[in-house]
């Protein structure tokens, strides 16, 4: 195998290889220590000698004895500050034999639902799906929250304390539970997604490493829940936005508004792999929020132009996605398909009604209340409302580009 084939089987493999460890032996932070260290020997002995016939079993087999060398220098260290020790051996556990790989059983899903437990802050949750789902390293993850490296270092492992001090068994969530535990899951891969394809700061609109990590997660938690029409809906909704990525941006990194961009350069391939997501997700029972996304993102798509739209169904969505999940920023883009579809005025009376705090400082209000005046005719107002956008937005590109909608007006 080539070295990015090896690479790209270790990084499959890892959170089936963490899961398997933490399920047997326990200790989150010490197990995710270990697989890092089998990752690095599989690395450097599989490109020497290829990759063995079972690789998941040779991983976990690599990683239990050094988890096992990892505990008793704890332990170790325990007793030397006459400190008893308060972790058992896996060797001393009771379970399967330390080869555990024989069972083909994935525990991808329970890591991902242990990475999001409701005890960890957003942030914490996200990171923590990063290094141990997405298999990033430390450095990675702490690029994709533009901090220091020894910051997210003590971010990350809190975080696995906290799992830790929990004592929440490594097993699926109570029935009670799951769905609310599942949809925290998709939450925090729809963030990762949203931050990758629209950076909320920095100088680079597009983060195209974190929108394909997000890809790649939701399409491995889609193959353990191929049947889940909102796993579906959310992984057709990013294949559908990520489509439109390489005619987003100028040669130079700037924006292109999605009725600029040239549609010849979207991702055909991504396009119908969504559309053919949401059709098998859509007969399957309740439609939730991911799926409605997804299914305005696939008439975007087909649209051959943007004056082709068909915003009357863009808007009918919308007004279902409100009732779904009423959000201020669902709010909004209802406002702006409702402009559309019948008039500025319409869209502009929706965007007077929405009184939430949390849009008062985001610049997406006031850029889209800048649009449907600029509509109206009313330029002046539409010139301060674009300079007020762009003095809230928080990433170069988009004050950039606001910026120059005003001046433009000016």
């Amino acid at each position: 195998m080539s070295d990015d084939s090896i690479e790209g089987l270790l990084r499959r493999l890892m959170p089936q290889v963490l899961g398997a460890l933490v399920r047997r032996y326990g200790h989150f932070d010490c197990a995710e220590d270990a697989v890092q260290e089998a990752l690095l020997a599989a690395a450097r002995q599989w490109r020497a000698e290829g990759v063995p016939e079972r690789p998941r079993a040779w991983l976990i087999q690599v990683a239990a004895r050094r988890l096992t060398d990892l505990l008793r220098a704890e332990q170790a260290r325990r007793r030397r500050e006459d400190v008893v020790a308060s972790r058992v051996l896996p060797h001393e556990r009771i379970g399967p034999a330390a080869d555990a790989a024989a069972r083909e059983e994935d525990d991808t899903l329970i890591l991902l639902t242990l990475c999001c437990h409701p005890s960890l802050s957003q942030s914490s949750q996200i990171a923590l799906t990063l290094r141990a789902v997405g298999g990033l390293t430390t450095a990675e993850v702490a690029r994709a929250f533009l901090t220091s490296e020894a910051s997210m270092t003590r971010r990350i492992t809190r975080a696995k304390r906290t799992i830790q001090a929990s004592g929440v068994p490594f097993r699926m969530p109570p029935e009670d539970e799951r769905e609310e535990r599942l949809q925290s899951v998709l939450h925090v891969l729809y963030l990762i997604f949203t931050e990758g394809y629209a950076a909320t700061s920095g100088p680079h609109l597009h983060r195209p490493d974190l929108a394909a990590e997000a890809i790649r997660l939701a399409e491995t938690l889609h193959g353990l829940l191929p049947d889940d029409g909102e796993v579906a809906g959310l992984l057709a909704l990013m294949l559908l936005t990520d489509a439109r990525a390489p005619a987003r941006t100028t040669e130079h990194g700037d924006l292109i508004p999605l009725g600029e961009q040239d549609r010849s350069l979207w991702k055909a391939e991504s396009v119908q792999r969504g559309q053919a997501l949401l059709a098998r997700a859509f007969p399957r029972g309740r439609v939730g929020p991911y799926q409605v996304q997804a299914a305005i993102a696939a008439l975007h798509d087909q649209a051959p132009s943007a004056a082709a739209t068909d915003w009357p169904r863009i808007a009918t969505l919308y007004r279902l996605l409100v009732r779904l999940s009423p959000s201020p920023v669902a709010r909004l883009n209802h406002a702006v398909a409702v402009a559309m579809a019948e008039g500025p005025a319409a869209g502009l009376a929706l965007l007077d009604g929405l009184d939430d705090p949390r849009l008062a400082r985001d610049h997406r209000l006031h850029a889209a209340r800048a649009h449907l005046l600029e509509m109206s005719g009313d330029h002046q107002a539409a010139r301060a409302a674009y300079a007020r956008a762009a003095g809230l937005a928080t990433n170069l590109r988009h004050r950039r580009y606001l910026t120059a909608q005003a001046h433009r007006l000016g």
